[in-house]
């Protein structure tokens, strides 16, 4: 079998004039971006109101774990099955940070015969989207620290400035730091960090405006920290959301790429799956919806946490109602979140398999909790045994839902077409969605029954002050807000090696954060880090040229 990257580059792109006119889009629609990419203008989106919308239909997975779920060549997959069996697919999925692209994860266009390219452009700089929202997020940090050296008018307390700086990239050094250092020419010194591009309000942001006058009054809200007297300061108080809105103005148009089978894909935005809400715009999704029948999209990791932000979060603040969530597993995922080691896998082994089943069951309870109608997409490997898979069936039936066989990897749309067949029939059905909790009930009160309901906490550790600030956010007309759940990805507790379905645990609550130009309350269970190192053997070491100019090492 090839590689994914010589199967992207042997790949027959069509100019992106002719994926455009695929989604009836004119010449003066979209804005080129070379041959094989272009962003979709704001016009041609304003001119899409009141358009009849098509089906939207979520992907999620299990838990992650390092075995591979693939869930985005899934997603992929099942919107090239969906454009052959006669529906016009659009497949929606986020940007890849450069961190994890140099890091330990790589990229993130799918893989195999499921691909979105041109998947170097996609895991590199792209159109730029990351670098404006580093800048956007930079300028802001920038404007604080002058307006504090030259007066401090509005008496910002330096100690108490919550906004950090941004970059793309993984580098631990810059989590905390000193700045101004230098004398009294250099600013007020004071302590802060980075957080890495994905991490930032600003992308957030960015994936949840609803056109440029929303993405502005979003950014004026932002909260960068507080006066002496301990009132809340915002980025309008700066007067520094108008130039930030200049910055992502381009970058708030959403990108037009195409899968290896010239099905048009829309790749946009990219927030953290755990600090943030981790799914693509809403921008994206909702052009798509106007010119689709069908939209694929998915949300970060597993449906613990990128499914239940999808539903709680952007579905609530955009108006989406999904009609179908697909949700991926692999048989040596669930084996080992049935206690077989990774370098076992290969080995039948029915029991672990049926063991590790209990994720999939608990994801499958969650997302009908939502009134989705849900298929489990067995995401094939070649080792996968007959008994095995008919174990993982059999399990599902047990649930009352149907897994589908997917040979995506191998076969491209192909091999998704029963996928595809099966969702149509479920979003036919028609689902009955709606949010796990309402905007009125207090904040504390959403954490707790995401916690207790979606991860199946026994216990909440609020620590006091964690309670009284809530309170305070919500006394100042923050409590409508939704809550954005940061914990570990690998389990539903907040501990990552606890495998399964583990219930009656303890989930700490050991932070909160206002994010208020996103519109959501960010609840910080365990250690989560915003800015990542680079690990022992970073993909950067592999990533070069090789003698024709092609990229290598970075898939």
């Amino acid at each position: 079998m090839k590689s994914d990257i010589q199967i992207a580059r042997e790949a027959q792109k069509l100019p992106i004039a002719q994926i455009a006119g695929r989604l009836g889009l004119a010449e003066a629609d979209f804005l080129p971006y070379g041959r094989d990419k272009a962003k979709i203008a704001h016009e041609a989106i304003a001119g899409l109101a009141g358009r009849p919308q098509g089906r939207l239909i979520l992907v999620t997975a299990i838990n992650p774990t390092p075995a591979g779920e693939g869930k985005t060549t899934t997603t992929v997959g099942l919107g090239d099955a969906l454009n052959r069996i006669g529906k016009r697919a659009t497949v929606c999925i986020r940007e890849a940070s450069l961190g994890p692209n140099f890091g330990m994860k790589g990229g993130a266009a799918g893989g195999g015969h499921a691909q979105i390219v041109p998947m170097e452009d996609m895991n590199l700089h792209f159109t730029g989207d990351f670098h404006a929202v580093t800048s956007a997020h930079n300028l802001l940090a920038a404007m604080i620290d002058n307006h504090i050296h030259w007066g401090n008018a509005l008496r910002i307390d330096p100690r108490r400035v919550t906004w950090r700086r941004v970059m793309d990239m993984n580098d631990r050094v810059l989590r905390q730091v000193v700045v101004a250092l230098g004398g009294p020419a250099n600013g007020v010194p004071r302590e802060c960090g980075f957080d890495i591009t994905v991490a930032s309000e600003v992308m957030a942001i960015l994936c949840l405006a609803s056109d440029l006058a929303d993405l502005q009054a979003r950014l004026g809200r932002i909260v960068i920290g507080q006066t002496f007297d301990r009132r809340p300061v915002t980025a309008h108080d700066l007067g520094a959301e108008g130039a930030m809105t200049v910055l992502l103005r381009d970058a708030l148009q959403p990108n037009l790429v195409q899968t290896l089978e010239n099905n048009p894909a829309l790749v946009h935005g990219g927030p953290f799956a755990n600090i943030a809400h981790g799914c693509n715009s809403v921008m994206a999704t909702r052009t798509a919806l106007a010119l689709s029948d069908y939209v694929v999209t998915e949300a970060g990791f597993g449906a613990d946490l990128g499914a239940e932000k999808f539903l709680n979060i952007k579905c609530r603040l955009a108006g989406l109602q999904p009609d179908a969530a697909v949700l991926v597993a692999t048989v040596r995922a669930l084996k080992m979140n049935g206690g077989v080691a990774r370098a076992d896998l290969g080995a039948e082994n029915v029991a672990a398999l049926r063991a590790g089943c209990a994720n999939l069951g608990r994801h499958i309870e969650n997302l009908r909790r939502f009134g989705l109608p849900v298929v489990v997409a067995i995401n094939h490997f070649a080792g996968d045994t007959e008994a095995e898979i008919a174990a993982l069936a059999d399990h599902c039936r047990g649930h009352g839902v149907q897994a589908v066989l997917c040979r995506h990897w191998a076969e491209g749309g192909r091999g998704a077409e029963d996928l595809a067949r099966a969702v149509v029939a479920l979003a036919e059905g028609g689902a009955d969605f709606t949010p796990l909790y309402p905007d009125e009930m207090p904040l504390a009160k959403k954490i707790e029954t995401i916690c207790r309901q979606v991860y199946r906490a026994g216990q909440i550790e609020f620590l006091p002050h964690i309670l009284e600030r809530l309170e305070e956010w919500e006394r100042a007309g923050h409590g409508h807000l939704p809550v954005c759940m940061a914990k570990t990805q690998y389990s539903f507790s907040a501990n990552p090696s606890a495998l399964g379905a583990p219930e009656g645990f303890t989930i700490p609550v050991r932070e909160v954060r206002l994010s208020a130009g996103a519109g959501f309350v960010v609840a910080i269970c365990g250690d989560i880090m915003t800015m990542p190192g680079l690990p022992r053997d970073p993909a950067a070491l592999r990533v070069g040229l090789d003698g024709d100019g092609h990229v290598q090492g970075l898939f």
